[in-house]
């Protein structure tokens, strides 16, 4: 029988479960940043794993040894792209008025400008054409210099936690062993089994994927470096990098890189004729990159999105997809390593559903 007591006791059972969990969201959001810390040293160690291997397996190094090889590893590269950087951004810094907002709306009023005089020339209406596009009114000149300024602040940022970020990873991979004899510890003996072997399979495929995804964005590096070259693009190394870390967003990312390269190529050509110079100059790069583009959609993603984590391409757009409409371009780049972790935990958890099984078959 239901009594008032009851009711009042279950209200407050659920009153105290709401803030208890608001309490530790709240606790999680004040440690937003040490958790950022564990998850890129997870994928350091996820992608460190096959080198850690190496150095045991190969060079028969104990775990200290092996793990202190791999994490100086990750230091020299991280080195390496400063040195590569740093004095070019320094060098170059004048050159680059990317993050002078005044500098790039002057830059871009000149541009519209020339634009003006060419359609003019070619018996248009300029002033009815860019009055009906309003151009002016729609761009955000804040966009480039906040772009970088952004990338820039991520970067000094995790600089302030790489010390830490390393820390934890060589941790992480020396004890590995160690800490999932811990996790064993709590759960139920009923489910380590299967807890140890989603863990093995996880741990396997994102580390195929994670390295997948590091030599997908060398490639495509290289190839959008070599674009520029080929026209003579002031500050080509710059703009192929950003470009090229546009990519991890999928299918946005390349378009996005296309939209920056092509302003940044009529930027860098303000001063020349716009019909002879600058237009042909933009619409070649712009082909160069689609290029690169089409080799990378139809060999780089379709290997690693499909064949490192045992998915269908068709199967990965769909989680993109609908990760990009739920949580927008973060949810979009998390989508294949999160949906990853899913599928191999319904497949140990749930291996007589029919719809986990048609998901999982290649796993």
């Amino acid at each position: 029988m239901i009594t008032s007591k009851t009711i009042s006791n279950g209200i407050l059972r659920a009153l105290l479960t709401v803030i208890v969990s608001g309490l530790v969201l709240y606790f999680f959001y004040q440690i937003s940043t040490v958790l950022t810390y564990l998850v890129i040293s997870l994928i350091l160690t996820m992608i460190g794993k096959p080198i850690l291997n190496f150095f045991k397996k190969r060079l028969k190094f104990n775990d200290v040894f092996a793990s202190i090889a791999t994490v100086s590893i990750f230091i020299l590269i991280i080195l390496g792209f400063i040195l590569m950087f740093i004095p070019l951004i320094a060098s170059q810094g004048q050159n680059l008025s990317l993050l002078n907002t005044a500098e790039i709306e002057k830059n871009i009023a000149e541009l519209l400008k020339q634009i003006q005089i060419f359609l003019d020339s070619h018996n248009i209406d300029s002033a009815k054409v860019l009055k009906e596009a309003n151009i002016s009114s729609k761009i955000n000149f804040t966009f480039i210099p906040d772009f970088l300024n952004s990338i820039l602040g991520t970067i000094g940022s995790l600089g302030v936690g790489l010390g830490s970020v390393l820390f934890i990873t060589f941790f992480f991979l020396k004890d590995r062993i160690l800490f999932l004899r811990g996790a064993k510890k709590l759960i139920p003996d009923s489910h380590e089994e299967k807890f140890l072997n989603s863990f093995d399979k996880i741990n396997d495929l994102l580390s195929r994927y994670f390295i997948g995804l590091l030599f997908q964005l060398f490639i495509v590096f290289l190839l959008y470096l070599i674009v520029l070259i080929i026209f003579g693009i002031p500050n080509a190394l710059i703009i192929a990098f950003l470009c090229a870390v546009l990519n991890i967003i999928p299918y946005i990312g390349p378009l996005i890189a296309s939209i920056l390269a092509a302003l940044l190529t009529m930027l860098s050509h303000l001063g020349s004729d716009f019909q002879t110079e600058i237009l042909p100059t933009t619409f070649y790069v712009l082909i160069g990159f689609w290029i690169v583009q089409l080799i990378d959609n139809n060999l780089s993603q379709p290997f690693i999105f499909s064949k490192s984590v045992s998915s269908h391409p068709l199967e990965i757009f769909l989680v993109i997809l609908i990760a990009g409409f739920l949580s927008g371009i973060l949810g979009m780049i998390i989508a294949v390593p999160l949906y990853t972790i899913l599928k191999v935990i319904g497949k140990e958890f749930f291996p007589e559903n029919k719809i986990i099984q048609l998901l999982t078959k290649d796993i």
